[in-house]
Formats: structure tokens, sequence, C-alpha cells
């Protein structure tokens, strides 16, 4: 199908439903108030929920999502939901922005205007982007993959999209967490189209297989990997082995699907435990409500099943794709302290071209909605010469036409 206009609208009966749900949820038994240690606070919880009940205005928040651009389009077979801003400058670079999880587009809301009109917010208009934001496969208004191991093949959806459907030769790129998978995707096979990529962590699936020079940084930073996921990986093995059996009740349950969910912001950023000075109520409850609208929990957890169960074959495809793909594409880092991944530089070196590496004085997992001027002010920098030789290859492009 052609792109399309989009309008994001959940229906009064669904909006019935999940308040009726609310108003039912049966509290656990807990042996003490502990906050946060054994999990999302019951007393946090409640109080959510609360203000779920109370004072959440969906009707609001849908207001102040659709002034975005949404569209939706089919590409490669897929349904794809999407934001394009147009930048507000003289050559605005395109750039798409890949989310993670437990997040989803909304993770760019702040930054997007910042990159699209860069003087209405401080900025220079000659550091406006054309800003890309699409909904991972299975996550949001997008289609969920029919077959697994889909997650393999995002990157050259993103690419269709880009260049395809929206008509771009080249563009430039941003993720982290599964959006660095994709951005690193990107990079590595479609390299002639892709101008360059900032990302804030380096993909971990790169720690399936640790090398046997590792220097004394890069063995600290497997240490730390290690005891990461001992005390906090078990999300991601239980998403990886049984999604379903998960999903069944979290699909059912809005008060258990938020405590899924907010548990991760509030330990994942930068915080300090205290996870309403970094989110505000609303903003994560419409992140939960765009889940449980769409029904895609049971769908965000499958690339965790698609890299626990993918057989030998599938990992050497990707690693011939690693060896063949251009290591030349410019990348930049912007690294948070409190995220969840703290790689050294040299680790990072050995799989891209590193061209930019910022250690940032504060934020955590979810930057774009933690430190959106850390993060665009970064990003601004970084893109800055790449501008300059795509204008200058442009140049030399038409003179040879000519």
């Amino acid at each position: 199908m052609p792109v399309r206009p989009f309008e994001i609208r959940v229906t009064q009966q669904a909006l019935d439903d999940v308040r009726g749900r609310l108003e039912r949820t049966r509290w656990t038994d807990e042996v003490e108030e502990d906050g946060w240690d054994r999990g999302t606070s019951r007393a946090y919880l409640r109080d959510l929920v609360e203000h779920w009940l109370a004072s959440f205005d969906w009707r609001q928040q849908e207001r102040t999502l659709n002034r975005f651009s949404h569209f939706r389009a089919d590409v490669d077979g897929l349904g794809v939901h999407f934001i394009h801003e147009r930048g507000k400058g003289d050559r605005p670079l395109p750039i798409v922005l890949t989310h993670g999880y437990p997040d989803s587009f909304t993770r760019f809301l702040k930054i997007i205007p910042m990159l699209s009109d860069p003087q209405a917010h401080g900025g220079d208009a000659e550091d406006a982007f054309d800003v890309v934001v699409p909904s991972l496969p299975g996550y949001g208004f997008s289609d969920k993959p029919a077959k697994p191991g889909f997650t393999f093949r995002i990157g050259d959806v993103w690419h269709t999209l880009m260049t395809k459907t929206l008509g771009y030769e080249r563009f430039v790129a941003h993720g982290g967490d599964w959006g660095g998978v994709v951005t690193e995707q990107l990079a590595r096979s479609h390299a002639k189209s892709v101008a360059g990529i900032h990302m804030t962590d380096v993909p971990f699936w790169h720690l399936f297989q640790k090398p046997k020079d590792a220097s004394r940084e890069e063995q600290a930073f497997f240490a730390r990997n290690d005891k990461w996921i001992q005390e906090e990986g078990a999300y991601a093995l239980m998403q990886g082995t049984r999604p379903y059996s998960l999903a069944r009740g979290l699909n059912d349950s809005p008060a258990g699907l938020a405590a899924w969910i907010v548990e991760k912001f509030q330990r994942w950023s930068d915080c300090d435990g205290r996870i309403e000075t970094r989110f505000t109520k609303d903003e994560l409850l419409t992140n939960v409500m765009i889940y449980w609208a769409t029904e895609t929990i049971g769908s965000s957890f499958l690339p965790y099943y698609d890299f626990a169960s993918s057989g030998p074959l599938t990992w050497m495809r990707e690693a011939v794709k690693q060896w063949t793909g251009s290591s030349d594409v410019p990348t930049g880092f912007a690294i948070f302290p409190k995220d969840i991944s703290h790689p050294p530089r040299d680790w990072a070196e050995r799989f891209f071209n590193v061209q930019r590496w910022t250690a940032m004085p504060r934020g955590g997992h979810f930057a774009a909605m933690e430190e959106p001027e850390l993060l665009v002010d970064d990003i601004r920098a970084f893109f800055r010469p790449l501008r300059s030789r795509l204008a200058l290859g442009e140049a030399s492009t038409m003179e040879t036409a000519h």
C-alpha cells in the first residue's frame, strides 16, 4: 500500500475495558514492603493505578501524539507505522531513529522537534534533520511479524523504508537497545546508503563470542556484564525462552503490564531509585497504554526469542555479514553512565569505525527521554562534518553529470 497518513485512535470500548480491569485489580500479598528490591514496588504501583483511574487522560495523550506526522506503509510486506517530520532548514539530513524495549516510538518525542527544527530549540538551522521514527515490528502500531526470525531482517526493512518508500538516497541512523542492533544492521548491510550511525551502546549480541585477546578494560566489562545478567537479566531469559507464557498474563492485566514495564524504567534510568525524577506518570502510562491498546507485549518479546532460539546456520550467516559488511561507516557513541551496559571504546572499535566517543555526565538507558539536550547536542556534533562531506559529494556528482 502507499504511504498513508495515520491517526492514533483507541476505541472508547477499549478504554472502558481497561478501566474496568484496573478497578478489579487483585493486589498481591508481600512478606514486607521493601520498595523495589524484589521487583516493582507495590506502593508505587498502587499509586500509579490510582493516577491511571483518576487523572490520566488518554484522549489528551492521543491529541499530543497526533500533533506529530504519523504514517503507515507496506514495506517489504510488513505494515510499518512511523513518524516523519520534515526538517526546517536549507538541507535537512535524513535520520532514522530506532527505539528499543520496553519503550516505543515515544522514546523520541522530546528530541524529534529539537532535531527537525533546531533553530526553535536554541540550535542552528544548518543542523536540521528530516526525522523518521518507525515502530519496531511487533511494537505499537506496526504489524506483528508472521514468522520467527524477523528480527534479523529489520535493517533491510528500514533501508527499504528510507530509500524506496521515502526516497532518500543517503541517510543516517541512531539507536540504542534493539534500536542499536537495527542501526548496526543498516551500517553493515547497506553502507552505500548509510552515511553514518550514532548509538548509545554496543549491541549485546557481540558478547556471544568473547575474544581471547581481550584487553584489561574489556575483561572488566565482561565481568560487569556477567554480574548484571545474574542480577538483572532474568527478564531476557524468560522473554527469550517462554515469551508467550509470560505474555498471556500481561496481556490480560493492565496493572501487571505496568508492573513489568515500569520496573525497567526505574532500574535502568539515572533516577537513584526515584522514578519520577526522570519520568512523569503520564509519560510512563502513555508508553504502557501503547502496549495495552495494540496488544503487543507478546510480540515485543519476539526479538529476544529470535536471538535465543536461532541455530548455528543463522549465526553463520550473521558472521558472514559481519565479515563482508563495511567497517567504513563512521560511527559515534554517546555512553550514558546509568545505562545497562558500559562498554570501553576498544570493545566498540572491534566492530565499528568509531569517530566520536562521548562519556556523558548523567543519564541512563532512556537517554532521549532522560537527557534529550545532551543526546541531541551529541547527534548534531557527530553528524555536522558528515553533512559537509555529503554536500561535497552531491556537488561532485552534479558537476560530473554536467
